[in-house]
């Protein structure tokens, strides 16, 4: 099961998992959507790679994986302008840091510009290590299946606000696609694999 204590651990896989609090909704308009999107950008990529995304109306996932332990402390050092202590800090700590900073800046414009009060999302970031082959590639397929479970769309693909179409595009991506493609051996491997039948729900062991 997702959990909140999982340390997040360069070069480690993660599906990492948070909701709206009560029936609220994390995304209200295009906008917020693409807002959110662009704070991923700014402070997740610095320290870890993005192979998936789901953003629905009330929750989001995202499949990840943390960068090298190297980059990271260059990062931190640009960032903080000191050199990364072992000693006194967890580099763990610096990257959740980096994933609060991305959802607590979110949800404060966010109750600005609807004039709300009080917490967003409904409890810390949940995440869940990626273990094995099978983890990955299951992480992968939810990404993009999510819209499908929760009877948004009729398959997958049609669902703009996760990475599916920017994985099977050419256009320019902050999304690790080389990798994801690479996982599956091609393009077309990668999309044969989402268009066959899969039950969700036997797969509630990761997934909301």
């Amino acid at each position: 099961m997702p959990n909140q204590h999982v340390p997040l651990l360069p070069n480690n896989y993660y599906h990492l998992y948070n909701r709206a609090n009560g029936d609220d909704k994390l995304f209200r308009s295009d906008e917020n959507y693409w807002y959110f999107l662009r704070r991923i950008k700014k402070y997740i990529l610095p320290v870890a790679h993005l192979w998936t995304y789901s953003l629905m109306p009330n929750h989001f996932h995202l499949f990840v994986k943390i960068k090298e332990d190297s980059v990271i402390e260059n990062y931190y050092k640009i960032k903080k302008l000191k050199e990364f202590d072992t000693r006194i800090q967890l580099i763990s700590d610096f990257i959740m840091e980096q994933f609060s900073n991305c959802l607590n800046g979110y949800a404060k414009a966010f109750n600005k510009m609807y004039d709300r009060k009080g917490a967003l999302f409904m409890d810390y970031l949940k995440r869940s290590i990626a273990s094995d082959d099978n983890d990955i590639t299951s992480f992968i397929f939810y990404s993009h299946k999510n819209a499908v479970h929760h009877d948004l769309t009729d398959k997958i693909g049609q669902w703009k606000y996760d990475s599916y179409q920017a994985l099977i595009s050419t256009g320019k991506t902050d999304l690790a696609r080389a990798e994801v493609i690479e996982w599956f051996g091609s393009t077309q491997q990668f999309i044969k694999f989402h268009n066959q039948p899969v039950d969700l729900k036997n797969r509630n062991k990761y997934f909301d």
